[in-house]
């Protein structure tokens, strides 16, 4: 079976993404199992010497599960199966590590758009999965 990882922000651009695999489920002799992924970036500093850890794990999936929301929906209206992950690290980082240890077929992700020379000055998750993805990057625009 197919197995596609989608990392989603809960951003409109990352709903694309999601939006475009349910176009593309007919393509396969059997619906892909999809990977929802949501990366959280780890707090800054010291915050686990002021804040209980078990609160720091929950705020990640609270947030983790807001940003998950919307791609949920769509795929729910769709009555496609999938599971959800929530990561903290770095976000291009923990989409391989996640696409490698799912053994996914497939990465699909938003290409955000912000244009060739934002993406050069300002580094993008994008650039940074492709470089490092053993599994092909489908990229939605």
């Amino acid at each position: 079976m197919l197995k596609i990882l989608l990392p989603v922000d809960g951003s409109g651009n990352s709903n694309k993404a999601v939006k475009k695999s349910i176009e593309m489920k007919d393509w396969y002799k059997a619906i892909p199992e999809i990977h929802l992924l949501n990366v959280q970036f780890p707090l800054d500093g010291n915050v686990s010497l002021f804040i209980h850890q078990g609160d720091i794990k929950q705020y990640y999936q609270d947030e983790g599960m807001k940003c998950l929301q919307n791609a949920c929906q769509l795929l729910d209206c769709q009555q496609m199966n999938y599971r959800y992950h929530i990561a903290v690290g770095d976000p291009a980082d923990m989409i391989e590590q996640f696409a490698t240890n799912l053994n996914c077929d497939l990465i699909a992700i938003s290409a955000r758009g912000h244009g060739a020379i934002k993406n050069l000055l300002l580094g993008s998750v994008v650039n940074k999965v492709m470089q490092l993805s053993s599994v092909p990057v489908l990229l939605v625009k």
